[in-house]
């Protein structure tokens, strides 16, 4: 973090060493894993693929065309 150029960070697709996944299974969050991998399994029938829809947990932001940036419904994602 220390060497990181704050002021060019990007909206770009960042790859980081590990991740945190956490499964919800029979009403309940497990455990936190570190995970290495930059893989994930979903199965073939998921509606996020079929019908878009989708979990967004956090906000969502896009660079404009004029170099502002634009948060996405900040009011319902935060």
């Amino acid at each position: 973090m220390k060497n990181l150029d704050w002021q060019n960070l990007g909206f770009g697709y960042r790859d980081t060493h590990y991740n945190i996944r956490c499964t919800y299974r029979d009403g309940e969050w497990g455990d936190l894993e570190i995970s290495s991998s930059n893989s994930i399994n979903i199965h073939m029938a998921a509606t996020a693929l079929h019908y878009g829809q989708e979990v967004f947990e956090g906000l969502k932001a896009f660079k404009g065309k004029d170099g502002k940036v634009r948060v996405f419904r900040m009011d319902e994602n935060a």
